[in-house]
């Protein structure tokens, strides 16, 4: 029955499963990480490349700022895993189970599918504050 439904319009039903997961993974991402920390990473690596830039000619003062965007960017990796842990399973059976469905109907169903959760995931991402 399931598998009927998603066929009777392939792209179309391959567009809505794309951002059901989507907003999923982006809820799960948004309460499993301090999203105030994360911006505030964000923030400080913003003001690293500006400092950056600003000191290509001092390789020392260059080497204290990569250390620092180092250091922010491995804390942000951190926190980036356990969305990561807690999803990878799931999305793994679903492709599974839905590479069975729609290889045989939609042969680049999986473009569609990157397609709409790339989109969906930048108006998710904006209309929840997720960073």
């Amino acid at each position: 029955m399931i598998r009927e439904l998603l066929l009777s319009n392939p792209r179309v039903s391959i567009i809505i499963l794309a951002v059901l997961i989507t907003l999923i993974m982006t809820l799960v991402t948004k309460y499993t990480t301090n999203q105030d920390r994360m911006k505030e990473l964000k923030g400080i690596q913003k003001a690293c490349n500006i400092k950056f830039k600003e000191n290509k000619g001092n390789p020392e003062e260059m080497a204290k700022i990569q250390k620092e965007m180092f250091s922010c960017s491995t804390e942000l990796m951190k926190y980036s895993f356990k969305p990561l842990l807690i999803t990878f399973i799931p999305l793994i059976i679903f492709f599974w189970w839905i590479k069975d469905i729609y290889m045989p109907a939609l042969s680049s169903w999986l473009w569609w599918y990157i397609g709409a959760g790339i989109i969906s995931s930048i108006f998710i991402r904006k209309a929840l504050k997720v960073v």
